[in-house]
């Protein structure tokens, strides 16, 4: 950016404890120049032609970061069956029903989001039923969590499954008590043997999702994410070159610091790829793992049984001995890991292994850290690792939670609080598409631990967060969660000239449910204005 700009008449917060708030702030070629009241600023800077941009005294925040997401899945599921507001099984059934009827030979039934806690009946469809609304065109719905998959019978022949066949290593597929057949639900790695058989989208299909879901994030005032794609994008190489092509070349989408899955570790060595990779609009970050799946589907790796399933401790993803060796493999490249970790007993696991490994330049990353307990939070405090947290889980998972795991360990849920007050350095996140892209519902559901529209004080309100605290999650804590703490998620002079330019003021809010009907009306990158309502 050649021409400087100045922003002017702003209710500005930088995040920065040494000079809170501003008015004005000027940039050029990407970086904060300086800041101050309007008359500073235009006094010294506001002549030979400087760009004047009045934000009428909008409020301006440090531009927001989402450190946790699947950019590309949101954009290929606007293209999917939507399921995310069916309300019981029969519903769901419709939802099918009405969808097959619009296929093209030789497509497939796709979509995700359902989750039968929200059921009014709690029922999940059996094959059966979903053989008969599907019209005999192969089917795979995901949960919500993404870690359970409805398929139907016509799927399963595709897959060439039979009693006998292998299943990966902490996967189920879960059979009818009765007849010991499928019963249509694939749990964890199970999917697997049913995914790698759907057809793959075109180079072009891909690029036109991934444009979607950046073009959404840009809508929704995030500057900056931190995204895991490469199993929707065909692999590393090829992610890092659509997001290369659309945020370098054709200037659409944040800041993007690409999560590479360890499947795709080799081929990234291979080709030269590593952590730091890229510049600072996209860079390879972590190397994902998981340790466990979901505690919606009852697979989250826990210490003692379910309450609601008491045989059942949930799925380890890999043996100890197999996990090691991944995180060594993953170390020999010298890059930093990024693991799903929900239960408390997989926190255990995955700890006790990276305890056994030197740090690298990049700060390794825990990602969700959902069930804890006092002497967890204590030994994360003593560490220096990220917890990437996503707060809209709690309002919606508090509603059933404790029916799982009980009172008192739903005491230890999500505690953001503790963590903070313990030192643990935490980055706010959506998971998107598993909950709502927009930045804003994690900050309120952060501030009340309840959904919009109840009226109940939130679910374990030793756990809410200040303001200041929600949002210095998606701002100060994401930039620290890629090493980045000295060019972003605060406003300073020298630092990039990311903003979030919002309709009405966080900080001066009567009731937090406000927070739901404030819109996003600029967003900034680098001092160029990306997004404006």
């Amino acid at each position: 950016m050649k021409v400087k700009t100045i922003f002017i008449n702003g209710q500005i917060y930088t995040m920065n404890p040494k000079e809170p708030m501003v008015q004005s702030i000027l940039m050029n070629n990407e970086r904060i120049i300086d800041m101050g009241s309007n008359e500073e600023i235009l006094l010294l800077w506001g002549r030979n032609g400087a760009k004047i941009i009045d934000l009428e005294g909008r409020t301006v925040l440090p531009g927001l970061i989402d450190s946790h997401l699947h950019i590309s899945s949101v954009g290929i599921n606007s293209q999917e069956l939507d399921l995310t507001h069916v309300r019981s099984a029969d519903e769901l059934l419709d939802s099918i029903k009405n969808w097959a009827t619009k296929m093209k030979p030789g497509e497939w039934i796709l979509g995700r989001g359902w989750d039968e806690n929200t059921f009014l009946d709690k029922r999940i469809p059996t094959i059966e039923e979903l053989d008969y609304v599907s019209l005999n065109i192969p089917l795979y719905l995901p949960r919500i969590c993404g870690h359970a998959s409805l398929v139907n019978s016509t799927a399963f022949k595709i897959s060439g499954y039979h009693p006998h066949m292998t299943i990966p290593y902490g996967g189920t597929v879960v059979l009818n008590s009765t007849t010991k057949k499928p019963n249509g639900l694939l749990l964890e790695t199970a999917s697997t043997i049913v995914s790698k058989h759907i057809p793959k989208k075109s180079y072009e299909q891909l690029k036109i999702a991934l444009k979607c879901g950046l073009q959404k994030a840009i809508s929704f005032g995030l500057t900056s994410i931190h995204t895991n794609d490469p199993n929707y994008l065909g692999g590393a190489q090829q992610t890092y070159k659509l997001f290369d092509e659309l945020i370098n070349h054709d200037g659409i989408g944040p800041r993007s610091n690409l999560l590479i899955d360890y499947d795709y570790l080799e081929e990234m060595k291979n080709i030269g790829l590593s952590t730091g990779f890229g510049n600072n609009k996209v860079m390879i970050g972590a190397i994902k793992l998981f340790a466990d799946g979901a505690l919606g589907g009852r697979t989250a790796h826990l210490s003692e049984p379910y309450i609601d399933d008491p045989d059942n401790v949930g799925n380890a993803m890999y043996d100890n001995e197999v996990l090691f060796q991944l995180i060594r493999n993953i170390r020999l490249q010298e890059m930093p890991v990024a693991i799903h970790t929900i239960g408390d007993q997989a926190l255990v696991d995955v700890l006790n292994i990276l305890d056994q490994f030197k740090t690298t330049k990049y700060r390794d990353r825990l990602i969700h850290v959902s069930l804890l307990n006092e002497q967890l939070i204590q030994r994360l405090s003593n560490s220096h690792r990220i917890v990437d947290v996503q707060p809209k889980f709690v309002s919606s998972d508090y509603p059933w939670i404790e029916d799982r795991i009980g009172k008192q360990r739903a005491k230890f849920a999500y505690p953001f609080k503790s963590l903070l007050d313990s030192g643990v350095i935490c980055a706010g996140s959506s998971d998107a598409p598993i909950e709502p892209l927009n930045p804003l519902l994690g900050i309120h559901a952060a501030l009340t631990r309840r959904k919009s529209g109840e009226s109940h004080d939130g679910y374990n309100v030793k756990e809410k967060l200040t303001i200041y605290e929600a949002i210095k999650l998606f701002t100060v804590g994401g930039a620290y969660a890629t090493n980045e703490e000295l060019v972003k998620g605060t406003l300073e002079r020298g630092k990039l000239g990311d903003m979030t330019v919002l309709s009405h003021d966080p900080f001066r809010m009567e009731n937090p449910d406000q927070l739901l009907t404030t819109e996003i009306e600029m967003t900034v990158i680098g001092g160029e204005i990306k997004y404006q309502k």
